[in-house]
């Protein structure tokens, strides 16, 4: 059997592979031809049967895929776009369930509300990993795309919310008490959200006081379990409480850890997700057999069809109103918002300009009110300069694959329920059908939609643009070069000219340029340039929180700083 379970692993790692490799070849996102090789692979004679424990997946795949995708998602978009994914992953997730859960118990009566709003809540969550990966490829603007991961994070907490007290309902004589729903999901999402922040916090603090790669990684590996498991035994979201460990870590890990722990987390757990996500895709079509002998004995292909597509149906209809809304909102709302918001940050600066701090405390509080009064300067000009307009929205409702916790969650819908089977089935062909016909047809939308991208000499402006402000900011920070003392001694006078023109725009390079020096002068070149290094990551971390600047183009800047930190700590 071992044997047998290491044929079955290498043979699944070399499809991922291969499916990968053929996806960036002709375009065609990955997940559907995992899906569709599944599909093959349990039709071939002689194969074993493998049944994946719903559970595990819950618990044991999808903490450390929220959590990879969490880290590297910036805190700026979520916040810049919380309104919109709020709307998308929590109101729409229930209006959604309630909507099929009523729909489905009128047309089958034999199936319970309680039973309809659960299979209402397993497919009413988005899988962005198919539509980013073909956003990425055709252009999707990158605040559609932020929007699009936003909404997956959070939505499956939502979902799993609703279908934990959904079953509750269908065990209960009472039945299914929207009540108590609502009361449940407060105490989920409240209790998630500390756990989620305090584990985030807590193992911050920690791997920032190991200098050590291996002990920081296996660290990083526990992080999802530490917030996912705490939250469940409390009744509260252990997926949210995961999303929320994995931002706190993604926002302080920029200032709190090393170059090499940040990139050996990010090739590690890339690696991870990539495993993860294409065996989940590929089990999910390896699976199709089992259930459709497990519904056969309940109903008919017939009704399986009318259920499947009623359902579907009824999700593109609530998608397509659901964002809708947001942008009827913006459509018809004030013209002049953005001037209305833009005059009263004028007054409110004429009101900082017109203050004389007496103390300190008051030049602490005058500078946040700076920050905050540029944050929001650069919010007003990120709205007009990357505004959601109707094709946007309209790219987001054609964007709503289902995918591997509609299969999942389907499968923990307690054994012994009348027409579980049939409403597993349902679920499976509703995520199936949602791949195929939104993965194929998405990129020829978003083509069609002919959206305006940043130019690479837009993107590398930008990026040189940040890396001047950030070294003008270090240096008026810790003073001109002229100026700077090691262990108490001036520099040499001739070191600081060596590298005053290196610093901006070369970022503190110069360590070849002084190594046939005196030992000293490289020991002062070095310290030096960790000095302003330093600086320039607090100045990249202020400026980030402003958010002036495309996450992306944060990002390249903070990878530059990263390059020049282990150049100089290589040195």
């Amino acid at each position: 059997m071992d044997h047998q379970f290491v044929l079955i692993a290498g043979a699944g790692l070399a499809i991922m592979i291969a499916a990968s490799v053929f996806s960036r070849r002709t375009g065609v996102a990955a997940p559907l031809l995992l899906v569709g090789l599944g599909i093959a692979a349990s039709y071939l004679p002689s194969t074993p049967e493998i049944h994946i424990e719903p559970e595990l997946i819950l618990a044991g795949v999808l903490p450390p895929l929220l959590y990879s995708s969490a880290v590297n998602l910036p805190v700026i978009d979520v916040r810049r776009n919380l309104s919109l994914i709020a709307w998308l992953s929590v109101v729409m997730v229930i209006v959604s369930a309630l909507v099929i859960g009523a729909v489905v118990h009128w047309i089958f009566p034999s199936i319970s509300f309680g039973l309809a709003t659960a299979l209402g809540a397993v497919v009413s969550p988005t899988d962005a990993v198919a539509a980013t990966a073909i956003g990425r490829r055709v252009g999707l603007p990158p605040r559609l795309m932020a929007v699009l991961e936003g909404e997956s994070l959070v939505n499956d907490a939502s979902a799993l919310v609703v279908l934990r007290t959904a079953v509750a309902g269908i065990a209960a004589t009472s039945g299914f008490s929207l009540g108590h729903t609502i009361l449940d999901f407060t105490w989920a999402v409240v209790a998630a959200v500390v756990i989620g922040l305090l584990v985030g916090l807590l193992t911050v603090l920690l791997r920032q006081r190991l200098d050590d790669p291996v002990l920081n990684t296996t660290i990083s590996f526990a992080v999802p379990f530490l917030a996912y498991f705490p939250a469940e035994e409390a009744n509260a979201s252990g997926v949210l409480a995961v999303v929320l460990a994995g931002l706190v870590t993604g926002a302080m890990g920029s200032r709190r850890f090393s170059a090499r722990d940040r990139q050996t987390q990010a090739t590690t757990w890339t690696t991870i997700n990539f495993i993860l996500e294409s065996g989940v895709f590929l089990a999910m079509g390896y699976e199709l057999p089992e259930l459709v002998d497990d519904a056969r004995v309940e109903t008919t292909t017939g009704e399986i069809a009318a259920l499947v597509l009623i359902v579907v149906g009824l999700l593109v209809v609530l998608r397509f109103l659901g964002l809708a809304w947001p942008a009827l909102a913006a459509r018809f709302g004030p013209d002049d918002r953005g001037d209305q918001v833009r005059a009263r940050l004028d007054q409110f600066e004429e009101k900082l300009d017109s203050m004389t701090p007496a103390d300190e405390r008051e030049e602490t509080r005058l500078r946040w009110a700076r920050r905050r009064l540029a944050r929001g300067k650069a919010d007003v000009e990120f709205e007009e300069r990357e505004p959601i307009t109707g094709r946007g929205s309209l790219v987001l409702a054609w964007a709503g694959m289902r995918g591997v916790v509609t299969v999942a969650a389907a499968q923990t819908i307690p054994a012994g329920t009348p027409h579980r089977a049939s409403v597993v089935l349902a679920a499976f062909f509703v995520a199936l059908i949602t791949l195929v016909l939104f993965g194929l047809t998405l990129p020829a939308l978003i083509e069609r939609m002919r959206f305006q991208s940043e130019s690479a000499e837009e993107k590398r402006d930008s990026v040189h643009a940040l890396l001047r402000q950030v070294g003008a900011t270090a240096i008026d920070t810790l003073g001109p070069l002229e100026e700077q003392s090691v262990d108490g001694r001036p520099v040499d006078p001739k070191l600081a000219v060596a590298m005053k023109e290196q610093i901006l725009p070369r970022l503190l390079t110069g360590v070849r340029q002084v190594r046939e020096t005196r030992p000293d002068t490289i020991e002062q070149t070095l310290i030096l340039q960790r000095r302003y290094l330093d600086a320039m990551r607090d100045a990249l971390a202020s400026e980030r929180g402003i958010g002036a600047y495309s996450s992306q183009t944060y990002r390249q800047v903070e990878s530059l700083l990263d390059a020049y930190e282990q150049r100089i700590v290589g040195a």
